[in-house]
């Protein structure tokens, strides 16, 4: 052998790192792309990781050169690493991660025989440890090719799928796809806790070879997926320009599972007095409202486009993580749709997974009704809510906005106005069991069809209105002990923050 082994140490390492790959990364910068490298290191902010089967090659010396294999299939298309993510922000205990960054400038990213293991590994550790795992996880799907295996006949006995399935709830889970996320690689993506998509994915559940090998026409990788139908499907949760924004918003997401944060900013309270409009009928954006409330910056969607009547996603409140649900009157007026229930129930899911308390701000007329809506499986999908807001282990605070009617109301506070350990309404806040204007109609349906039609009869349903609006208002629902409080809205984040205090004693 020529090189000494300090030698061939240094050559092996080379092939393994960008710049020993020019050819390959100089073709993924052309694309628009990074390597895997360069987003674990800007992961890390350039930080210190440990790297798990850096040597790996493809699993096939049967059929081509153990040289071209280490120039050609370095660390068999994934990179698997421990490092720090947000480490200037929490103690090193807090931020140890588990780093699972497919590599598609390798055999387009495939998932072989050694990158399974690579996988299963950093799955086991991590478990192991307890650390959260995020995954990059372009790719092609399962990679044909492996002939050097020969234990295996169809490759389905492999654990990396039930593996990371089986995290769920015990370690926080996010995904990231970027560029052609298809068939295994877009399972394992789907079944995330949290899936980040940048503007150029398209994620399938087969790629362009395996559809046409089912017979189901022949397509291009760019019609499979495309994220403007997954972000408005519920597939994805947050879309993203690029690899590098992909990278903060996984910082950020993260950040709500390390702890709380010992600076924090926030905007003025008092203009929260006027933030809803002085008709009671009238819409408003809730994100104004949102980000007044919480830390400034602190605010972060989850499928902005899909089940538009209620906004989910995180937040803080005096540096404490947050799971944020909120109604958006601005879609169907705020009812609750399907799509809406199950995004909601979601939520409070992924809140006990991640262990965050619930804030859920209230303003809706309930469920969505009628043909369409029970077309769309209304029953089972907004029942989910009361499912899922039962088992709820994490403390819920609910604040009353404006409106809290019928079953829809219940479900947005856990399922009932007695599970949040503290229900609190703006002055604003109206309540009954069904819209005001419904109830008017269907309960004195005999007294308005008595009344001749034209002013006089306007006159008795606008008096009628009134009179349940005044039984219904905020104060008068506290008097019944049907909530905890009427506040201030200047005051919403010290009773969010004296709220949760109160639930740890």
């Amino acid at each position: 052998m020529s090189d000494n082994p300090y030698q061939y140490f240094l050559k092996r390492r080379e092939l393994t790192e960008d710049a020993g790959r020019p050819d390959a990364i100089t073709k993924r910068h052309e694309r628009g792309g990074r390597s895997a490298r360069e987003n674990l290191l800007d992961l890390l902010d350039g930080g210190e990781f440990i790297e798990y089967g850096r040597f790996a090659v493809a699993a096939q010396r049967s059929r081509r050169d153990i040289e071209e294999l280490q120039r050609q299939t370095a660390g068999d298309a994934v990179l698997t690493a421990i490092g720090h993510i947000n480490g200037e922000l929490f103690p090193k205990e807090q931020t140890a991660t588990a780093l699972i960054i497919n590599d598609y400038t390798v055999l387009a990213g495939t998932q072989g025989y050694f990158h399974h293991h690579k996988i299963d590994r950093m799955l086991a550790i991590a478990e192991k440890r307890q650390l959260p795992v995020v995954m990059y996880s372009e790719g092609g799907g399962g990679r044909p090719g492996d002939t050097d295996v020969l234990v295996s006949m169809g490759g389905l006995n492999l654990p990396t799928f039930q593996r990371w399935a089986a995290l769920t709830g015990v370690i926080p889970r996010i995904a990231v796809s970027h560029g052609f996320c298809f068939a295994g690689n877009a399972a394992l993506f789907g079944a995330a806790d949290l899936r980040i998509a940048t503007s150029s994915s398209h994620i399938g559940m087969a790629g362009p070879a395996m559809i046409e090998g089912g017979g189901l026409g022949t397509y291009a990788p760019s019609d499979i997926g495309p994220v403007e139908v997954h972000r408005r499907n519920g597939v994805v949760d947050i879309v993203v320009a690029d690899e590098a924004a992909a990278t903060r918003v996984v910082q950020q997401a993260l950040s709500y599972c390390q702890g709380r944060l010992e600076s924090f900013d926030y905007a003025d309270q008092i203009p929260l007095r006027l933030a809803l409009p002085g008709n009671r009928r009238m819409a408003y954006d809730p994100r104004k409202i949102l980000t007044r409330i919480l830390d400034h910056d602190s605010l972060l969607e989850i499928r902005p486009d899909y089940g538009r009547s209620v906004i989910t996603g995180f937040g803080r409140v005096n540096g404490r993580p947050l799971a944020i649900m909120a109604s958006d009157c601005r879609h169907l007026g705020g009812a609750i749709d399907s799509e809406s229930a199950i995004k909601a129930a979601d939520l409070y899911r992924l809140a006990d997974r991640w262990q965050l308390p619930v804030i859920s701000f209230v303003d809706t007329p309930g469920f969505m009704v009628g043909p369409a809506s029970e077309a769309a499986g209304a029953p089972r999908h907004m029942s989910d809510m009361f499912v899922a807001g039962a088992q709820l282990k994490q403390p819920l605070v609910a604040i009353f906005l404006r409106r809290g009617y019928g079953l829809g109301a219940m479900a947005m506070t856990g399922g009932s106005f007695a599970a949040p350990i503290y229900a609190a309404s703006w002055p604003n806040g109206e309540f009954g069991p069904m819209g005001l204007e419904g109830a008017v109609h269907l309960g004195f349906k005999q007294e308005l069809a008595a009344t001749p039609e034209g002013p006089e009869r306007e006159a008795l349903y606008q008096q009628l209105l009134d009179a349940m609006y005044e039984r219904g208002r905020a104060t008068e629902a506290a008097s019944y002990l049907e909530l905890d409080a009427v506040i201030d809205p200047a005051d919403t984040r010290l009773v969010i923050e004296q709220a949760l205090i109160a639930a740890q004693a």
